[in-house]
């Protein structure tokens, strides 16, 4: 079904009247209605549906029982619904009141912030509401006027009337007046501080709470100034779009719009009735109703008389994305633009040897501070994506098993989103290096590759027609973990021969060493002090380059044993392009030429076939990150 009639969540604050039951056929039995929430996936009062297969559902529920690709496109960058959309019949004044902005409210609250549009639907003559200061104060002066009951001295006062726009910026400080009713569009969240309530009671007979010390670190002290023009929109954000719709029932008696693949659309009925159509669904609607259209369901047809707000999700501008790289001893954290372009990351020890939980909350703040230090929020990020050692559940993103960092079925993504509430996607580091250099690297004009990252072991990630291959079981490619010596070194992963045990720089070292150990007269012993132990790889290429035979026998076989692994890779999944990544690629064309060689001889069909190009990767260091950032565009 693509048309939905909602019926609302109601709520009985102590300021509101009755006329949303008397004059918007709200079925309310109560004796105060403040608020309807007439569109709302919140946990504090969900809407729920009145028509069809479904009827008597809650929102949330049916949009995880369809998907959230019903929300459209655009919404796919939020990790839960975007907006709340409610009718306010303000009786009496509402307090004076401020909404943080997403950084100060993921800090402190562990949620969004609020940017809201008031849509005055009705009110008496003379009604006013608050918006914002006359003139700038200080924060002193602030905190002294709430002391001393004055504040209401220097707030704006706008006297309004049926159909003017109000856009509610976070921190701008406001209330409405008695006597207005309003229909609001809104972050999807509830919090706000309080910092004037008239000294009213609530239900128990106690004063309700104020949050003054927030207030004072949230509210923007200067007057409102005019905003740019929404034309041809009534109101445009980040987080909703909002139109108007006019039939007169006589000239203007029809119209259609349509709902693409973008977004969602809600249509709130503030005057009027008729019907509305999409599909085979024909409903009738009145003054108060409330319709959800699903993202791609084609053209809807409205006939009648009505005054109508119709709300979607538009595209977020400048949109940046998160991509973390967590390695052993360090996680590096970036911010990737829509080019794929890493314009700002930061790096920090992993402390793998803290419990999981503290780790995933030191990326997380981490992230934040990366973002806040580049005049960014988290809603500017489409989502974030994380590389992380061994073995990754991607739908759940769990980390089964990581060796390199002790985890074993650790809720990564569910962890992760406590922090950052965007979409998080999950991946295998390899997997993500390999990602990272098809998009923007050595990788971009091939389709199919095999990328092999050489460090303290072997990561490998396989490219298929352009997509991350992941096959049926858990846990994506190992490619470092193919036996190429039957009974050979033994492997951490507990097997023996593995090609990781012959061609990561561990391998390489052991090897050195062992060879030192036999040859003491030799440049490499020299090269090392006789501390063996400080024996790295680019010492043994030094030595190679110097003429040292026992570095020469070492690196030959190295390469020997590089390039039988390779030659399997060839011969399974026959790519374009083989990309060697990781410390020891740094040494380029000393290392690659000769593999390329015994990659020919040992390739099935020799001279027959065509052998894949065998590259070193450009990213270095990058290639996790702008991969990990790319997830989401995979799964």
């Amino acid at each position: 079904m693509a048309l939905l009639k909602l019926t609302p969540s109601y709520k009985d604050y102590l300021w509101g009247g009755h006329r949303l039951v008397e004059e918007y056929n709200k079925n309310y039995t109560g004796d105060v209605l403040a608020e309807s929430w007439e569109l709302s996936c919140h946990p504090d009062g969900a809407s729920t549906i009145a028509n069809g297969a479904y009827m008597g559902m809650s929102l949330p529920k049916y949009i995880e029982t369809k998907g959230k690709n019903i929300l459209g496109e655009h919404c796919k960058r939020f990790l839960n619904f975007p907006i709340l959309i409610k009718f306010i019949d303000a009786k009496d004044n509402l307090s004076i009141q401020v909404h943080p902005d997403n950084t100060y409210a993921l800090k402190n609250e562990g949620q969004y912030g609020k940017t809201e549009m008031w849509y005055i639907m009705d009110c008496k003559p003379g009604a006013y509401l608050y918006y914002g200061f006359k003139e700038e104060i200080t924060k002193e002066e602030f905190a002294k006027r709430i002391e001393e009951d004055t504040l209401l001295e220097v707030l704006n006062k706008v006297y309004v009337q049926k159909g003017d726009v109000l856009f509610i910026e976070a921190g701008t400080i406001h209330a409405i007046g008695k006597d207005i009713i309003i229909a609001e569009i809104q972050q999807n969240s509830n919090v706000t501080y309080r910092v004037y309530d008239y000294g009213r009671v609530g239900k128990d007979g106690k004063k309700r709470d104020l949050h003054i010390e927030k207030a004072l670190a949230v509210t923007n002290r200067i007057p409102i100034k005019k905003s740019k023009s929404s034309y041809p929109h009534i109101a445009q954000c980040d987080y909703f779009t909002v139109d108007r719709l006019n039939l007169d029932g006589k000239v203007m008696k029809q119209m259609t719009g349509v709902v693409g693949k973008e977004s969602f659309a809600s249509i709130l009925i503030m005057e009027g009735e008729g019907t509305i159509q999409c599909e085979d669904t024909v409903l009738s609607y009145k003054k108060g109703d409330s319709f959800f259209l699903e993202a791609n369901s084609g053209t809807y047809e409205i006939k009648g008389r009505c005054e109508a707000l119709v709300t979607t999700v538009g595209e977020r501008e400048n949109p940046v994305r998160v991509g973390i790289d967590i390695g052993g001893t360090d996680t590096k954290i970036g911010l990737v633009n829509e080019q794929n372009e890493l314009i700002a990351n930061s790096v920090i020890p992993t402390n793998a040897k803290e419990s999981w939980q503290t780790v995933i909350k030191s990326i997380g703040q981490a992230t934040l501070a990366l973002l806040e230090s580049k005049n960014m929020t988290i809603d500017q990020c489409l989502f974030a994506g994380v590389g992380v050692p061994g073995t990754v559940d991607k739908k759940t993103g769990t980390v089964l098993y990581s060796n390199n960092i002790a985890w074993e079925k650790i809720p990564l993504k569910e962890e992760l989103e406590k922090y950052l509430p965007i979409p998080i996607a999950v991946a295998n580091d390899a997997d993500c290096a390999a990602l990272g250099e098809m998009v923007a690297g050595s990788g971009k004009e091939y389709q199919n590759a095999v990328m092999l990252t050489l460090g303290t072991g072997v990561g490998g990630g396989v490219i298929i027609d352009g997509k991350l291959y992941d096959g049926r079981m858990i846990g994506g490619s190992e490619l470092g973990h193919c036996v190429i010596v039957e009974d050979g070194e033994p492997c951490t992963c507990g097997r023996k021969g593995c090609f990781e045990a012959y061609a990561s720089a561990t391998a390489l070292i052991r090897n050195g060493k062992k060879a030192v150990e036999q040859n003491k007269d030799s440049l490499l012993f020299q090269l090392c002090n006789g501390e063996i132990d400080t024996l790295n790889p680019k010492m043994i290429f030094e030595a190679e380059k110097e003429g040292d035979e026992t570095a020469k026998n070492v690196l030959d076989e190295y390469r020997k044993k590089l390039a039988l692994g390779i030659a399997n890779y060839v011969n399974i999944f026959r790519p374009e392009v083989i990309l060697i990544g990781g410390g020891i690629s740094g040494q380029g064309e000393v290392l690659l030429a000769p593999v390329r060689e015994e990659v020919k001889k040992q390739s099935f069909g020799g001279a027959y076939t065509e052998v894949p190009e065998i590259k070193t990767a450009s990213l270095g260091n990058e290639a996790g990150m702008i991969g990990a950032s790319n997830l989401m565009f995979i799964e």
